[in-house]
């Protein structure tokens, strides 16, 4: 088999297949990665040669997430060239193979500590930028991509294109969102870039902020207030804060872009208020038509 040409070809493929230009590269290095370090020809791999390629990996120090990542692309691939170019060869990766990983709650950031993160942020690009993970929910990327032309300052409202997976979706702007956008839409310099978010010096000066380039000015604010909080921490914020406030997970689920209700239901576990208020609420309702022990009644058992 000819590794190059099939790896072209699967190029080709996964554009076919409408993946998003970054997933497209990413799983052409992956694979480009995987084919140099194979001793052997790629249509010769055997599960022994994935377990030590995932023994690599780690010695590596990469994270499970990542690895994980690896074997999807690498089993995507074989199944790709079994499929569509009728290559009669059998599927390294098989199931069960990848890491478990552990399943963190998502973390969001305190009252306080936004106020002491916002305080410290005078540049008006990027206190828009990060209003518009808190109060839209937007994703890095999502920031990266935004357009003049998706947004709507008059309906208070944003399309999202191409969101993760290839969504399009629309999102609401609050009112101090609304103030920090349409601040810095008035200060932004003239320029022939069609995204919203400019950087504003060196060689690049003028043309769209990278996503890496959103996550160092947050990485330089968290350095400058001792928080420990990325952008991602703004949209799990943003999600808590609207669950707290009693909007349907369904609402959330939206606004947010998930696939499955069972991702936003993380939210949930993460200090909900609501829990919180509906219990004390209920049990109210469930003392008054029973007969509880008596305050006195409870110190007396304890003793």
């Amino acid at each position: 088999m000819d590794v190059t040409n099939a790896i072209i070809n699967f190029r080709r493929h996964l554009k076919r297949k409408n993946y998003s230009p970054h997933t497209v590269k990413n799983y052409l290095n992956i694979l480009q990665h995987y084919a140099r370090w194979l001793a052997i020809p790629v249509e010769t791999a055997t599960p022994e040669s994935i377990a030590g390629y995932i023994d690599f990996l780690m010695v590596k120090h990469l994270h499970p997430k990542t690895i994980n990542c690896h074997l999807s692309c690498i089993h995507i691939f074989y199944d790709y060239v079994h499929y569509e170019e009728k290559i009669n060869i059998i599927n390294p990766v098989r199931k069960g193979v990848a890491l478990r990983l552990p399943a963190p709650l998502p973390r969001y950031v305190k009252e306080e500590d936004l106020d002491t993160l916002f305080a410290v942020i005078s540049k008006h690009r990027d206190r828009a930028m990060f209003m518009l993970m808190l109060r839209c929910g937007l994703r890095v990327a999502e920031v990266t991509n935004l357009t003049l032309a998706a947004v709507d300052l008059g309906r208070r409202r944003i399309v999202v294109h191409n969101g993760k997976g290839g969504k399009d979706r629309v999102v609401y702007i609050s009112d101090d969102a609304y103030l920090a956008l349409d601040h810095y839409l008035r200060l932004r310099p003239k320029s022939k870039s069609r995204e919203i978010f400019l950087v504003e010096k060196g060689s690049c000066k003028g043309q769209g902020i990278s996503v890496r380039g959103i996550q160092s000015r947050m990485e330089y604010y968290a350095r400058k207030t001792g928080l420990n909080i990325s952008c991602h921490h703004l949209r799990h914020t943003m999600a808590t804060q609207m669950l707290n406030a009693d909007a349907e997970l369904s609402t959330i689920q939206d606004l947010l872009g998930h696939n499955w209700i069972t991702t936003t239901q993380k939210y949930c576990t993460v200090f909900n208020l609501k829990v919180q208020r509906d219990y004390f609420k209920a049990m109210e309702i469930v003392m008054q038509r029973s007969s509880p022990i008596s305050l006195n009644s409870q110190s007396q058992l304890r003793h």
